[in-house]
């Protein structure tokens, strides 16, 4: 038996054994295979670089798979994945990890700072990348998410960030509305790119509370 089935078989254990003891009545077969990866809580797996799903937007779960499926979010092993699944299917699946609780822990304190957190919070209005608005003013403070189209960055892989923002420098991803990543990420210098996805890499997904900007002690509760 391969390595990669063995983890796929083992997930689908942990993944039997979460929903019954959270009394699910309903997995969607297809989250064994989805939990080899992202875990059976749907946290992800911050060692492999796997994103988390838990707590996401369910129409943008089920639009990301049908972008894998159909080549406008380019990825070899989430098309194997997502090639097969009809438009039910991929609603089950974002129900499922939508409904998954994200645990709640405190921001970093301090809050990071520096290329990261200033492009992240600020945007750069200056000569070099003229009209980069701030990352937060879609994503939401401190990335946490809004709504379907902008799901949360906060606590996502460094390395997975990094790479949603190079596939849109280089067009392997073209599933945003409006063109808008795309437009913002060809403002971006690869020191800009790293430096904005090491920043939300370290934020919390599930904060306890928002702190003002520039202060990890303050803020509204």
């Amino acid at each position: 038996m391969s390595r990669a089935l063995i983890r796929v078989v083992a997930a689908g254990a942990v993944v039997s054994m979460t929903a019954i003891s959270a009394g699910s009545a309903a997995v969607p077969p297809q989250i064994a295979s989805c939990a080899a990866c992202h875990g059976a809580a749907g946290l992800g797996d911050v060692g492999a670089q796997y994103p988390a799903l838990a707590g996401l937007s369910s129409a943008y779960i089920e639009q990301q798979l049908y972008s894998f499926k159909h080549g406008t979010r380019v990825n070899a092993i989430m098309k194997s994945m997502a090639i097969s699944l009809d438009a039910a299917q991929r609603k089950a699946i974002g129900a499922y990890y939508a409904g998954l609780k994200v645990p709640a822990k405190p921001e970093p304190d301090p809050l990071p700072t520096g290329l990261g957190a200033d492009i992240a919070m600020n945007g750069d209005w200056g000569n070099k990348t003229t009209g980069l608005p701030s990352c937060d003013s879609c994503h939401g403070p401190y990335g946490i998410g809004v709504g379907a189209e902008f799901p949360r960055l906060a606590g996502q892989p460094k390395a997975y960030l990094a790479d949603q923002l190079i596939a849109w420098q280089k067009g392997t991803r073209k599933n945003d509305p409006l063109h808008l990543m795309t437009n913002v990420a060809s403002k971006l210098s690869a020191a800009q790119v790293q430096a904005v996805a090491g920043y939300y890499a370290s934020l919390s997904a599930n904060p306890t509370h928002l702190p003002k900007p520039g202060d990890a002690k303050g803020g509204k509760k």
